[in-house]
């Protein structure tokens, strides 16, 4: 029985030994496996770096404004008598735009005008008198300062019947009119605005840092909304003599002509200063490089290796760049890559260092140095 019983068990410990070595032997089998295969090959599109020739700029947001603009306002009260004209309309420097009621002003005007000529009358009678000793010098010293009073009341009430005309400060256009004929305007309340559209200001702020590139005279090119794929040539006209403590940035203003009036004050425009002469870049599509934390890498692809059959082997070597100003679709990359090497330009968040990669560069990222907009 305890024979039996011992066979028993020894035929147990075989069986199981055999099922355990059996799964051991497989796992072994499949490490081995995964050990020593490889990935497969990669798609990717590639990319020459190449020079081109690269105009050095300093891009910024700005505002457009008039070189000559007001809010035409009234500098005293009134009931408005007479408008001359409309909405929208040209006018000339000093075209009047809207009468005030002034009856009781020039009313007044002519009882100050027929004092002034009395007074005159009598200084004038006086000094006649003087010259045959009738009268005294005090007299006629007292008629010349009473001349010149009511000649200074008289110029006094003209200046304020003259504001009740309110005239245009300068040629240029106006807006849309927000008085009507009967309405009381109170000092300082806005009846159009004018502006002078022939010539635009574009104010725009850069870091402090820029301040040693820019100068008085420099191109600026402007691009706004309203216009896509337009851009107005100006030059750099005046330099803010002091920085923004805020924000540490400087302003600048620059002249563009305007004589089409298409820009229009208050505009938002994107500003782009030319610094420098153009000089040839090595540039790459943006979609080239990968930006980390600890730095900017693109992959080369290497051709020097050959298989068992002499077909070329297509690796990727990661390799850290630096770069530069951006353009468009376009990056300066200035050290890290030589030209002629060939960039990976898509594809390369499925690489690692060293990976067999297929060239496909049937369809290509925008490498585009000024890319436009596009209506679908």
């Amino acid at each position: 029985m305890g024979k039996r019983m011992f066979g028993m068990l020894i035929v147990v410990g075989i069986i199981f030994g055999g099922i355990f070595g059996y799964h051991a032997f497989g796992n072994y089998m499949m490490k081995q496996h995964f050990a020593t295969m490889k990935a497969p090959p990669v798609v990717v599109s590639t990319v020459k770096a190449g020079l081109q020739l690269w105009q050095p700029r300093i891009k910024a947001a700005g505002s457009l404004r008039a070189v000559q603009g007001v809010d035409v306002a009234c500098e005293i009260p009134g009931i408005v008598e007479a408008i001359y004209f409309k909405s929208g309309d040209d006018v000339s420097a000093g075209q009047v735009l809207v009468d005030l009621n002034a009856q009781a002003d020039v009313a007044q005007l002519q009882a100050l005008q027929a004092a002034s000529e009395l007074a005159q009358t009598v200084y004038d009678r006086d000094r006649k008198q003087f010259e045959i000793q009738a009268v005294s010098q005090a007299v006629v010293d007292a008629d010349a300062a009473e001349l010149k009073s009511r000649k200074a009341q008289e110029a006094q009430q003209a200046a304020l019947v003259a504001k009740k005309k309110i005239k245009a400060a300068f040629a240029g256009k106006l807006g849309i009119s927000s008085v009507n004929p009967g309405q009381y305007l109170n000092p300082g309340e806005k009846i159009v605005t004018l502006q002078a559209l022939d010539t635009v200001y574009a104010d725009f702020y850069l870091p402090q840092q820029a301040l040693a590139r820019l100068s008085i005279g420099q191109d600026v090119n402007v691009t706004v909304d309203t216009f896509p794929g337009r851009v107005f040539s100006g030059k750099i006209t005046a330099i803010n003599t002091k920085i923004e403590q805020d924000t540490r940035n400087v302003q600048a203003e620059a002249t563009l002509p305007n004589p089409r009036h298409e820009l229009l004050p208050g505009m938002f425009a994107s500003v782009e200063v030319e610094t420098g002469a153009a000089k040839d870049h090595l540039t790459l599509p943006q979609t080239a490089v990968t930006f980390n934390p600890y730095g900017e890498t693109v992959y080369i692809v290497d051709g020097s290796e050959k298989d068992a059959k002499g077909a070329v082997i297509f690796k990727a070597r990661q390799t850290f760049v630096t770069v530069g100003e951006t353009r468009g679709d376009q990056l300066s990359v200035l050290k890290g890559i030589k030209e002629g090497d060939v960039i990976v330009s898509s594809g390369q968040h499925k690489l690692k260092n060293g990976s067999v990669v297929i060239i496909n560069d049937q369809l290509q990222p925008g490498n585009d140095p000024a890319p436009q907009p596009v209506d679908q």
